[in-house]
């Protein structure tokens, strides 16, 4: 695809999820299906009639087993973060049908103990997990989605 015919694709809707623990640091997890450094915040796509804040519980539980009675609301983005995917990766991904996404970001404080995340959920996602300082988030993160994981951190930033 050309850079002409990428910039014509809408952005797919998704929802993104800031775990922040009792420390204040936040939930990341290592994608089973990137071989390199592929960290990233929980995050998935919305289902027909679906709305944002249920979408974004349930990603949450299934990328982390934790359940929406372990975390409590703290925030949540007033509109939509867009990124764009690296041109090779679009005709890859989400059958070559969107630019990037568009997403929706919640942070919510989890209230249970590290034992309740388990990422060995039915259709696992990542193969390992840890928590960062907000402040090491970045650099962690892979380089396509740095700008949106660095305005969400502007967004949150009263919270952190």
């Amino acid at each position: 695809m050309t850079p002409e015919e990428i910039a014509k694709l809408p952005y797919r809707r998704n929802v993104g999820v800031m775990l922040m623990n009792a420390d204040g640091h936040v939930f990341v997890g290592q994608r089973l299906d990137n071989p390199g450094p592929a960290w990233q915040m929980p995050q998935g796509g919305i289902d027909k009639g679906e709305e944002p804040r249920d979408a974004a519980l349930r990603e949450l539980e299934e990328e982390t087993g934790v359940p929406a009675h372990l975390v409590e609301l703290v925030a949540e983005t007033d509109g939509w973060l867009p990124y764009d995917l690296p041109h090779d990766l679009v005709p890859r991904i989400w059958k070559g049908r969107y630019r990037g996404q568009e997403q929706k970001w919640y942070l919510l404080r989890f209230t249970g103990a590290d034992a309740d995340v388990n990422i060995q959920t039915s259709h696992p996602e990542f193969s390992e997990w840890r928590w960062l300082a907000p402040s090491d988030l970045v650099d962690n993160i892979v380089p396509f989605k740095r700008e949106v994981y660095e305005r969400v951190l502007n967004a949150f930033a009263d919270h952190l």
